[in-house]
């Protein structure tokens, strides 16, 4: 595949700009030692990554370990900066060719809604198909707080200002004098950037993972999420004018887990969970506040020159404004009452005033679905009455707002594992049926008590009995819960997600406490959240189906469906089933549930919904988002889909409103494509799925005989990464392993991926593809390869697999990696497992050549190895100054300046690799 090279020349015009603006601010402010030793160093890495001069490579290395704490640091701080400028320059120009690629009126780009709305008009889908569709969909993105964005929140700021700068010289015609003054603004944020320390001082709290998710509503989702609905509804109106106007129900909704995610977090308890909902409701109000004065501002229109339906002279008349002034302005008048009533409102949630007194009393809303009425009211006057431009302004863009947002912004997931819900269950039987011993019974013997506690309408919790720590902090989550449900309404916390669930009775366990707090009420038919289970490891992907199949059956839990309108959302982990069985077993595992729980949901009729636990990484599950969910089985989608979005993970897609934009757009478009379409594709061949059963189970022999049974894998693994350190890093608030033991099994997916990433080995992400292919293709026909080849065009699933390794694989480098391996200290155990990985590494390259056709890693993904071009030069001089400070530190050098360093560098390789959990 050919590049127009001229396209990517303002990109590198760019990167220069801001690289000699980086080290004319190092050289003003550190002197001209420190810019000519970081200069040094960027020659020797671009010599040695670009043209493969080994003598530059070893000088580079020699003189990263010679340099103190102070210079490393530094240099660490230079490298780091230009990688976090060479991405922003990245984001901009992919913002810069989407818009020249607007303005030439080119053909709309795959993943935008025009080109999905034009191919479902193609395939013969009627637009009462494809409302019928959105009416009963759901699309959540759902921001999680897991410690893989490294970053402070100042650095992103700031970051996001030097990004806006760069904008504004990109579009504007400016004169010589502005351009002038843009170009000292830029100097002036690069100088800021560079003084300003990017570490944390502390272990991040739950409060800053909360506030660190609302900054991205005020700077893109708050305008974004209502622009992208306002274009949806246009383009089908336009499509079809006879049918009138469309107004879409609100299917994309945010989500979050960030203050009801307690798996394995200690702080994270029923006071974090309030002070999660105030916040988000605070966010909301405190926007539609804003939106409300500036549309009082603008609506000025005078009832002598339009009529007014009556039900908005009505709501003028009960406003509190009664100003002269504006005695013949009756939409002023009822904004200015709506603004009253809404700032009683946030005052009533216990929000801070706000800055914009509200004219006079009025009083509060019950609940959103009035304030979205009275909106309503508005819109139809305007309408009714010859205005309706003006209704599709910032009128529209609010009420769609409110609609998707209410008062409680984003649904808050509940998460908790599995066993402390057992735990909970057996102290609370144990307390009011002693000797029930819940904990010892078969699992049979536990869904048959658990179906007859159902059944009854008697309490088993009693606010006189006293519980354990656990027990009494799970009980005040769930009250803080239903607390919720009555103060924002039940959109405020929708789901309890069961981490770990391998049996039916983890389910019905979350049952009974939702009884007791009177979130599942029975005898009314009302079950007020979804009980999401969570199946991560292999063997419970393998179970999960057999699992829903006894729940369905069970008629205590067909009348929980029952009452949910016969909706099942699943859950799958894409990173613990990773860990335990490698990377493609994973993937088929998770492919394989999936068909598993379409054809069991079918014949049940009960609608699934599928929740994709993906980080950011490939280990984790990551990978472009429009091609995974265009890989799912047919029938995995039908306009349902929640997906996680995690750690920098966030950043990257939401950090601008070009680049939220697009990536809801993607989301949107890939869930409309894979519920319309994907069944007019053919289903994958017989012979597809077993090739792919054999290669999984060669694959995660491979995988699990290093990792879990190869003696001393543990020690490797510690002694050549980063893990250690990365557990004392302030970056989240959850500890990195499960249990104070080292063991592979208790540590968590995320630092576990996010070491192989600094050691930019990225193991979870390919090992045992090679040895797989290689078995298979042994015991194979002649014409194997033909065969993986034609899966590779014909199977989505398959293909997507492929690609998402080839990135993986580009991204790794094993000469780097090998530096890591010599830390550690037993040389036999360290040449015995290098030499397998090496040995892996370099036949899952070949492998992957092979079947794709490539010459080379990244052949038809152009811009992703203009990225690593640009970049990794920059990069590596981080790994050699890490691993050079992390001898230094395991040899007893403990020093401040050297742990600093130390974390800097874990920092950068993270911020460059854009992808470290």
């Amino acid at each position: 595949m050919t590049r127009d090279s001229s396209k990517d020349e303002p990109l590198l015009s760019e990167i220069r700009v801001l690289g000699r603006l980086l080290g004319e601010t190092i050289g003003m402010l550190e002197g001209k030692t420190v810019f000519e030793t970081v200069e040094q160093v960027r020659q020797l890495s671009a010599r040695f990554h670009r043209h493969g001069d080994t003598a530059a490579g070893d000088e580079l290395r020699s003189i990263c370990e010679a340099f103190s704490p102070e210079i490393s640091s530094r240099v660490i701080r230079a490298f780091s900066q230009f990688s976090q400028l060479a991405d922003i320059a990245e984001d901009m120009h992919h913002i810069r060719r989407a818009r020249i690629h607007a303005i030439r009126l080119a053909p709309p780009r795959e993943g935008s809604i025009e080109r999905t709305l034009s191919l479902i008009d193609e395939a013969g889908i009627g637009r009462a198909a494809l409302c019928a569709l959105i009416d009963r969909a759901l699309i959540s993105p759902v921001f999680t707080a897991h410690p893989t964005e490294v970053r402070r929140k100042s650095i992103i700021d700031l970051e996001n200002g030097i990004s806006h700068i760069l904008a504004r010289l990109d579009r504007d015609q400016l004169t010589p004098d502005e351009r002038s003054a843009h170009d000292a603004e830029l100097r002036r944020a690069i100088a800021t950037l560079w003084q300003t320390h990017s570490l944390r001082g502390q272990r991040l709290q739950v409060v800053d993972e909360v506030a660190n998710g609302l900054s991205y509503y005020d700077s893109t989702l708050f305008q974004e999420i209502p622009r992208l609905y306002a274009a949806i509804e246009d383009r089908l109106t336009a499509q079809d004018a006879g049918a009138g106007t469309a107004e879409l129900p609100s299917f994309l909704r945010m989500g979050s887990w960030i203050g009801g995610d307690r798996d394995g977090n200690p702080y994270v308890n029923a006071a974090t969970l309030r002070q999660a909902l105030r916040l988000q409701s605070q966010r909301a109000l405190t926007h539609y506040l804003a939106e409300l004065h500036q549309l009082g501002a603008e609506l000025s229109l005078d009832d002598r020159y339009v009529a007014v339906c009556p039900e908005l002279a009505a709501l003028a008349e009960r406003s509190p404004d009664r100003s002269p002034h504006r005695r013949n302005e009756p939409y002023r008048r009822a904004i200015a009452g709506v603004y009253a009533r809404l700032a009683a409102t946030a005052l009533e949630l216990g929000h801070e005033a706000n800055a914009r007194a509200p004219v006079g009393d009025a009083p509060a809303y019950g609940g959103a679905q009035a304030f979205i009425d009275d909106l309503g009211a508005i819109t139809d006057s305007l309408v009714e009455n010859g205005a309706d431009l003006l209704a599709r302004g910032r009128l529209r863009n609010l009420r769609r707002a409110a609609a998707v947002f209410g008062f409680h912004l984003a649904g808050i997931d509940l998460h908790q594992n599995s066993d402390v819900h057992e735990r909970v269950v057996d102290e609370i039987f144990e307390r009011t049926r002693p000797g029930t011993r819940y904990r010892s019974l078969s699992e049979d013997d536990r869904i048959a008590l658990l179906s007859e506690e159902m059944r009854t309408a008697r309490l088993l919790t009693t606010p006189f009995a006293a519980y354990s720590q656990e027990t009494a902090g799970e009980l005040e989550v769930l009250q803080a819960a239903a607390q919720a449900h009555q103060r924002f309404g039940p959109a405020a916390i929708p789901n309890y997600v069961i981490s770990k669930a391998g049996a039916p009775s983890d389910v019905l366990e979350v049952a009974l406490l939702l009884r007791e707090v009177g979130l599942y009420r029975p005898a009314e038919g009302i079950a007020a959240v979804n009980i999401v289970p969570l199946f991560e490891t292999i063997a419970d992907l393998r179970a999960s189906r057999d699992v829903m199949d006894v729940l369905f059956a069970l008629p205590e839990y067909a009348g929980y469906l029952a009452a949910r309108g016969q909706v099942q959302e699943v859950m799958l982990g894409y990173s613990d089933s990773n860990k335990d069985g490698g990377y493609l077993t994973s993937g088929w595992e998770l492919y394989k549930a999936e068909t598993g729980f379409i054809e069991l949901f079918r014949k049940r009729g009960i609608a699934l919904r599928l929740f994709h636990g993906r980080g950011g990484s490939v280990g984790r599950g990551g990978g472009p988002s429009f091609d995974a969910i265009l890989a799912q089985p047919a029938g995995a989608v039908d306009g349902a889909i929640r997906v996680t979005e995690q750690g920098e993970v966030i950043s990257a897609k939401y950090s601008s409103p070009e680049l939220g934009r697009r990536n809801l757009e993607l989301l949107v478009s890939a869930t409309l494509e894979a519920s319309l379409l994907s069944d007019r594709s053919a289903p994958p061949k017989s012979a597809y799925l077993q090739v792919m059963e054999d290669l999984s189970a060669l694959a995660m022999a491979a995988y699990r005989a290093l990792v879990y049974e190869t003696e001393g894998f543990e020690q490797f693994f510690w002694e050549s990464t980063v893990i250690g350190e990365i557990a004392k890093l302030n970056i989240g608030s959850r500890p990195a392993s499960r249990t104070a033991s080292r063991r592979i099994e208790d540590l968590r997916a995320i630092p576990w991926v996010f070491g192989w990433a600094q050691c930019r080995l990225m193991l979870p992400g390919w090992y045992g593809f090679g040895s797989a292919v290689k078995a298979w293709l042994a015991r194979a026909p002649a014409s194997g390869l033909q065969l993986l080849r034609e899966m590779h065009a014909e199977w989505p699933f398959f293909r997507t697999l492929l690609s998402n390794m080839d990135m993986v694989l580009a991204k790794s480098d094993i000469a780097i990696a090998e530096r890591y391996a010599g830390l550690v200290e037993d040389g036999a155990l360290r040449d015995s497992i290098f030499s397998r990985v090496r040995n892996e590494w370099r036949e899952t390259v070949d492998q992957v050549l092979q079947i794709t056709g490539q010459k080379e890693l990244l052949e038809r993904n152009p811009s992703l190895r203009r990225s690593i071009l640009n970049r990794f030069p920059y990069l590596d001089p981080l790994n050699h100054l890490q691993v050079a400070l992390l001898r230094r530190h395991r040899s007893g050098d403990s020093s401040p300046e050297v742990q600093q360093a130390l974390h800097l560098t874990i920092n950068g390789i993270a911020a460059g690799l854009r992808n470290s959990g």
